[in-house]
């Protein structure tokens, strides 16, 4: 049985560079790769994925309304399919997460999702609720706050560096607009 796994973080984990390592591996073993990423997501260059530690990958864009499994279906009528890898997983519908399932169970093809589980103000976003809710595999990637405890959450940082607490749950951004923090240090930013 093919399996979804999550991996999920706060931000600079390093879940784009395991998402390059894991396809690069089956790509070194002569297999083949489908690469998803979001459209919304452009900071690299329209289909690309790519770390911050300079590794990268060009990968196939869906938007929010593309069908994964057609595209999934699609991509493995022109070739053999051994993976699905899905960046930013968090911007994905519900529906789309439920077309993963059946490239899992249809198609019998695993799936590789990498994603934030939650925003700014500390909600899931919906991918990541699915993904919570239906994936076969959860595995968290590590990354610390600058006291040295585990970063659990992501602060929106404004132009001068302070913490924001309302705004839209989805604007594109890196380091220059997110921190991860522990969760006691994000409750102190916001409560400044």
């Amino acid at each position: 049985m093919s399996k979804i796994y999550f991996y999920y973080s706060a931000m600079n984990a390093g879940k784009s560079t395991v998402l390059l390592q894991s396809s690069y591996n089956y790509q070194e073993r002569g297999m083949n790769t489908l690469v998803l990423t979001p459209a919304l997501d452009e900071r690299f260059g329209a289909g690309k994925v790519k770390s911050r530690i300079g590794l990268e990958a060009d990968a196939r864009i869906f938007g929010a309304a593309d069908n994964l499994l057609d595209l999934a279906r699609a991509e493995a009528a022109k070739r053999p399919l051994a993976c699905v890898l899905v960046d930013e997983a968090q911007f994905m519908s519900r529906a789309q997460v439920h077309q993963l399932t059946d490239i899992a169970d249809v198609l019998r093809i695993p799936v590789l999702c990498y994603g934030l589980r939650t925003d700014f103000q500390g909600n899931l976003f919906e991918g990541s609720q699915w993904l919570l809710a239906w994936a076969d595999n959860l595995i968290e990637l590590k990354t610390i706050c600058h006291c040295g405890r585990k970063a659990t959450m992501v602060l929106r940082l404004d132009a001068g560096g302070k913490a924001l607490k309302e705004g839209a749950q989805v604007e594109i951004g890196g380091n220059d607009r997110y921190l991860s923090v522990c969760r006691r240090h994000y409750k102190e930013s916001l409560a400044k």
